[in-house]
């Protein structure tokens, strides 16, 4: 396996909304951006996006020489990737359509290069079965928005290079992400698998009647959500053991807190139980539409994501 060339040049295959943020995202770093996408009128979207995106993402880390004018466009795929030393993927959750592309992406990519795939639920053994150079493919599946959130899952196929998980997880953690390498492949990661378990109980209680959908957003954003914002459950648990830190939570709180697991709730999720969270949601959004709703959300992001930069990591380094 050649080694892999150092990233100036990104291909960007998909521009729906994941493809385009992180078409922002490496904008804003200062590389150039070379993106296609089939559908009509995707240029015109991705541009739009990119303009919209660009102040929220520059504010996170803008490189010398960053500009949206560094953006090309094409349809044509093979002239898209032709030139790419990074390949970012973000095409349709259909396995036949992704081993397809990146088959074709394969055979038109410089052999030094690397594709890493979007997927949030389909795994890269599945994705690269036609690859004539599967060792350099990867999932690199980023947490919504890109160019905004930092996370990006990485995991390899059974036929990826252990060089090109290492090339990958660098590449990210240089671009301002925070790459975590996922040693197993399965269903929807981790980070959408965190989120399914929370939110099945979250509509349990709602069906259960135990609160409505406003307080079930407040119990989460408002409690632990506040929380995960800064540290993870294993470390917040840890400083819940007080003095003893996370033994003494292990040895005294842990015990409760599985039995506890035997009292939560699958849903039965039924018409009116949709009904009850889409109206639920549509009245706790005030008016609002999504656009506005998430221009707040990246607002708040952004300025959390500065706050944790002052503080420094909360853990290996130091605090």
């Amino acid at each position: 396996m050649k080694a892999h060339r150092s990233v100036h040049r990104v291909a960007i295959v998909g521009t729906g909304t994941i493809g385009a943020s992180w078409a922002a995202h490496y904008l804003v770093r200062g590389f150039d951006v070379t993106a296609t996408d089939p559908a009509p009128a995707a240029e015109t979207a991705l541009r739009s996006y990119v303009q919209a995106a660009w102040d929220a993402a520059a504010s996170i880390g803008l490189a010398p020489g960053a500009s949206p004018d560094r953006l090309r466009f094409t349809t044509d795929l093979h002239q898209a990737v032709a030139d790419a030393d990074f390949v970012q993927e973000n095409a349709p959750e259909r396995p036949e359509l992704k081993v397809k592309l990146f088959a074709d992406i394969d055979d038109a990519l410089p052999p030094d290069a690397i594709i890493a795939s979007s997927s949030s639920g389909i795994t890269m053994s599945v994705i690269q079965a036609e690859c004539r150079h599967p060792e350099r493919s990867v999932i690199g599946h980023p947490f919504n928005p890109p160019h905004i959130v930092p996370l990006v899952e990485v995991v390899g196929g059974k036929r990826t290079a252990p060089e090109t998980i290492q090339d990958v997880m660098s590449f990210y953690a240089a671009i301002g992400k925070k790459p975590i390498h996922l040693k197993k492949e399965l269903p929807g990661h981790v980070a959408n698998r965190i989120q399914v378990a929370l939110y099945r109980e979250v509509v349990y209680l709602v069906q259960e009647g135990v609160l409505d959908v406003a307080d079930s957003d407040a119990a989460v954003s408002w409690g632990p959500g506040l929380r995960w914002g800064v540290m993870g459950p294993h470390l917040l648990w840890h400083l819940g053991g007080g003095e003893g830190g996370i033994q003494h939570f292990m040895d005294t709180l842990m015990p409760r807190m599985v039995d506890a697991w035997q009292d939560l709730g699958t849903p039965d999720f039924t018409p009116e139980l949709q009904e009850t969270i889409v109206s639920g949601v549509l009245k706790e959004a005030n008016g609002y539409t999504v656009e506005e709703l998430a221009d707040r959300r990246d607002a708040m992001l952004s300025a959390l994501l500065a706050v944790r930069a002052r503080h420094g990591p909360e853990t290996q380094e130091g605090p």
